[in-house]
């Protein structure tokens, strides 16, 4: 990966010319831009429910380092797309895996289990970060309507949304044309993967982030907050 010797100070301002600029523009190039500017300032979350992102990055830079939070909860299956992701790939990959409790997160507290794990295995991982990437986008759920391409998160953090234009079937078509790996749990009617205590599959034609936290009045993890 390319280094940044000086990260630019980029205001608010800046970051709302460039959010305007990109919505036109290719997730390749949007990850160009990133990569160019915060050089191994930068890494990319992945939590393996499709490999997208991580193939349009890894074009443009292939050492590039995709991080995965382990939290002890994951579907075989969502560990094992990472395995694949990682041997075809060769990436850069970097697992935080989640101490685990003496009662597990999801049952001392299914709704708090991600601020207590995901997010805060995160934030030790962006300590040493200028800026990172993710692959959500505004056809996800209305709760994703308004986000934006490029934005500074909660930390003061650069976040890059290369794929926040994408609807379903720019997805779609774009893991049948490249051939790219997703998570089998998709073709089982699982729309939104998370951990798999609190993921379930959802009916045909509903949102598909209704099967997570079923029940609850939950969201989203609180990476994306």
């Amino acid at each position: 990966m390319k280094a940044s010797t000086a990260v630019p100070a980029l205001t608010d301002a800046d970051l709302a010319e460039l959010d305007r600029r990109f919505e036109t523009a290719s997730a390749g190039a949007i990850v160009r831009w990133a990569v160019d500017t915060f050089g191994d300032g930068l890494c990319l979350a992945a939590s393996m429910q499709d490999a997208v992102l991580v193939d349009v990055a890894t074009r443009v830079d292939p050492s590039i380092e995709v991080v995965f939070i382990d939290t002890g909860d994951h579907f075989p299956e969502t560990l094992d797309t990472l395995e694949r992701a990682r041997a075809l790939y060769d990436l850069n990959l970097r697992i935080v895996r989640v101490p685990e409790p003496e009662v597990p997160f999801h049952v001392a507290d299914p709704v708090r289990c991600c601020s207590d794990a995901k997010v805060a295995a995160m934030d030790e991982v962006l300590a040493t970060r200028a800026a990172w990437m993710t692959g959500l986008r505004r056809a996800e759920a209305p709760t994703r309507a308004g986000a934006r391409i490029v934005e500074r998160d909660r930390r003061g953090l650069v976040k890059v949304n290369p794929l926040a234009t994408w609807s379903d079937l720019d997805v779609e078509g774009y893991i049948q044309d490249h051939h790219v790996i997703y998570n089998p749990l998709l073709d089982q009617g699982y729309q939104s993967i998370g951990c798999a205590p609190t993921t379930t599959p959802v009916a045909p034609g509903a949102d598909p982030r209704s099967g997570r936290w079923a029940g609850s009045d939950k969201t989203e993890c609180g990476l994306h907050q």
